[in-house]
């Protein structure tokens, strides 16, 4: 039964990477279901109060991390408020229109029409939707380092 159960959490922690390229999968909820399974079903004294402290605060900042960088790098790129937001709701309906294309192209199309409806040159547009995919490159990479960092904490619980 334990192996099944490791098999499990070994299952979801690679759910959780496959959830940066699909984010119909719920990255962080794919890692608290590893977490919480190994807890209560295989050791329940490994994990403290300090190890889920950490998990929460790198949680929350693996689900923002998205939006804060689009909106610094379409901000970066010139673009506009309406821009940075555009960029953020852009992806939000990106996930679910085309994934995982969607989450690059939506936030891009939409910062570009926003930009354009705001009386923005076709070329401050374009460098607007392209701080918009920066933005999303580099909270994809940051997202990633978040979650091995996550793994590795785990993984130290585990032999300390």
């Amino acid at each position: 039964m334990e192996t099944l159960l490791w098999l499990l959490v070994i299952v979801l922690f690679a759910l959780s990477f496959i959830g940066l390229v699909f984010p119909i999968i719920p990255s962080s909820i794919a890692l608290w279901l590893a977490f919480v399974i190994y807890h209560f079903f295989i050791n329940q004294s490994e994990l403290t109060l300090v190890f889920w402290l950490m998990m929460t605060v790198l949680t929350a900042i693996l689900i923002v991390s998205d939006f804060i960088a689009s909106r610094y790098f379409v901000n970066r790129f010139g673009g506009s408020k309406k821009g940075e937001y555009a960029a953020m709701v852009g992806l939000l309906f990106g996930v679910f229109i085309w994934p995982p294309i969607g989450i690059i192209i939506v936030p891009f199309l939409t910062v570009m029409l926003v930009e354009l409806a705001e009386q923005r040159s076709f070329k401050e547009a374009f460098y607007s939707s392209i701080g918009s995919l920066i933005g999303f490159l580099s909270g994809m990479a940051i997202k990633v380092i978040i979650q091995l960092l996550m793994l590795v904490i785990f993984i130290v619980y585990l032999i300390i």
